[in-house]
């Protein structure tokens, strides 16, 4: 990697929000604060803080405003938080917050039993986020299920590009498509990807995927080969899905990063730090997590192993 190189692609962390959300055992602040501290330190420039969810719903996020009070802004560095509704949206923009996003699910049911909403009615409250968040934080929002449902099936592409043209009609200028429960393929991504820019030209795009069924990082190729260059990742693969038995979490931040550079395309990150970052979320869980490089090191670290012993 080289220093002074303007990153050719953005990885936004999403472990600390959604990674951390999947943890039955609440992970004590000063340790939220310091991996992200540490994940900002490593050369992230965007990255999910926290969730601003009632803790009842979500307890593991019930210190989102101690998160954000604690850690050590950096400059240059974006700080996002999710939410599901308004009262999220001014905590967020309360709490310093610089963007605010909103998951809505493609499919009407996913949507009902995530949010307790209606499509319309997250579509309503993010018109209302926007205007309510301006001048304080940039609204964003994410398009859950574009590939999938675990309980309404197949999501068509056409399903995606109105509930997208919607979301853009409310004043999003970023949206993130998800996999968010890894049912996509190449073929799939790219399709997408490719007629959604084609149809909205002024929206900038980014990808969330999950690795559920091994194809996290071929679906970032694909994204990639259709001119995305923001993709989410988590610290050591963290994340899943609650209502898919056996899904897997996120594409591992260390894995997307170690694949980029390996195919000399920057991203600005120090993989060595991320990866420290990630063992001390490891110690603490006291499992293995599933990143491969976190397990299995670098490329370059084993081609010099092996020279070394030559």
């Amino acid at each position: 990697m080289t220093a002074t190189a303007a990153p050719a692609v953005r990885i936004v962390e999403v472990g600390p929000r959604d990674g951390f959300q999947m943890e039955r055992t609440f992970i004590p602040t000063p340790l939220k604060i310091a991996t992200v501290d540490a994940i900002m330190a490593a050369g992230i420039a965007k990255l999910e803080v926290t969730s601003f969810v009632s803790p009842k719903v979500i307890p593991q996020m019930a210190d989102a405003a101690d998160v954000m009070a604690g850690m050590t802004r950096q400059p240059g560095v974006t700080t996002v938080a999710l939410v599901p509704n308004l009262t999220g949206a001014e905590r967020a923009a309360a709490a310093g917050v610089d963007v605010v996003k909103q998951v809505i699910c493609a499919t009407e049911t996913y949507n009902r039993r995530n949010v307790g909403l209606s499509v319309d009615e997250s579509v309503a409250t993010l018109r209302a986020t926007v205007g309510s968040v301006a001048g304080r934080a940039t609204p964003e929002a994410v398009v859950a299920l574009s590939f999938g449902c675990p309980l309404e099936g197949i999501v068509t592409e056409d399903t995606v590009v109105r509930l997208v043209a919607r979301v853009v009609e409310a004043g999003v200028a970023e949206v993130s498509i998800a996999d968010s429960i890894g049912v996509a393929h190449p073929r799939q991504v790219a399709s997408l990807l490719r007629r959604l820019q084609r149809e909205f030209p002024g929206t900038t795009f980014s990808l969330h995927l999950h690795d559920t069924r091994g194809l996290g990082l071929v679906n970032v190729l694909a994204g990639y080969g259709e001119g995305i260059r923001i993709f989410d990742a988590s610290i050591g693969g963290l994340g899943g899905c609650p209502v898919v038995p056996g899904a897997t979490g996120n594409i591992a931040t260390e894995d997307v990063v170690h694949m980029f550079e390996e195919m000399g395309i920057t991203t600005g990150i120090d993989i060595e730090r991320v990866m420290d970052a990630t063992r001390s979320v490891q110690s603490f869980l006291g499992r293995a997590l599933p990143g491969r490089v976190l397990s299995a090191g670098t490329r370059a670290r084993a081609l010099s192993t092996a020279a070394a012993r030559a």
